[in-house]
């Protein structure tokens, strides 16, 4: 039994992809390479393994007969961890999505993204539009991701682990060094790099035309943005996560099914 686990939880090697400034990104595969796809983009200091493989979305789309590709996004994972702010600007990150699609030939695609990945997502169905028929954008906020992080806190403690004494500061430190290779000179260059997009934050005016589900977790505290998204998107439906918060949303059962549900429907 625990060889037969091992199995379904296993993460293959990483393809390669080098985008258009040469940073190479990690891409991960499942399933059949006919069936239709679903590409998987995970939040902030988190990767494809951590999100998607380790909560058991993998296992289930997988097993309901979907290809999966998995991406790290920059600065995560086992991709390139430039530290070059301008890199982490939101459309440069979407831009990383088409790159990956264009290499694998995918001409359409579900997309599920969390959080940072959520974010990019709300930018994909913008850029991409008519190659994403519907997707699902998890715990993702109505404004700049990381707006609240003190980075001249994090740069001192980067730099010689000066104490961090904003509370907010200190939950993304911890979170970034919860998984073993993070960067956190990447991390704040994605930080910096988010800033400098406010001119595209998520703008209501300018929401996704195909349908959405908009999943945000009930203690999480960007919840109120997540549904002002949703309520801006005419095709959107909105699902609150039961009893989860920011961080423990991807691990949620009820997640999984309800995003199943909504891939599923005609």
């Amino acid at each position: 039994m625990a060889d037969l686990l091992a199995d379904l939880t296993r993460m293959p090697h990483p393809q390669f992809i080098e985008v258009g400034d040469g940073v190479a990104l990690a891409t991960y595969s499942w399933g059949d390479l006919d069936a239709p796809t679903v590409v998987l983009v995970h939040g902030f200091a988190s990767s494809t393994a951590d999100t998607w493989l380790h909560t058991g979305w993998v296992r289930m789309l997988e097993r309901e007969g979907y290809r999966i590709l998995g991406i790290d996004q920059r600065g995560h994972g086992a991709s390139q961890k430039p530290h070059d702010a301008d890199g982490y600007a939101v459309r440069a990150l979407a831009r990383d999505i088409e790159a990956v699609l264009d290499t694998f030939l995918v001409d359409e695609t579900f997309y599920v993204g969390y959080s940072l990945g959520a974010r990019v997502g709300w930018q994909v169905l913008q850029d991409l539009g008519d190659r994403i028929p519907r997707a699902v954008l998890g715990g993702v906020p109505d404004g700049i991701p990381l707006d609240r992080l003190d980075i001249d806190q994090v740069r001192r403690y980067a730099a010689d682990g000066t104490p961090v004494t904003d509370p907010v500061t200190q939950n993304y430190i911890a979170l970034a060094e919860r998984v073993s290779g993070n960067d956190l000179y990447a991390l704040l260059a994605l930080a910096e790099g988010m800033r400098d997009s406010r001119s595209i934050d998520p703008d209501p005016a300018h929401a996704p035309q195909q349908p959405v589900l908009f999943a945000t977790g009930s203690a999480d505290a960007v919840i109120g943005g997540s549904r002002r998204l949703a309520d801006a998107a005419p095709k959107s439906s909105f699902f609150e996560i039961p009893g989860r918060h920011h961080f423990n949303a991807p691990g949620s059962k009820d997640f999984r099914l309800a995003a199943l549900q909504f891939l599923q429907e005609e």
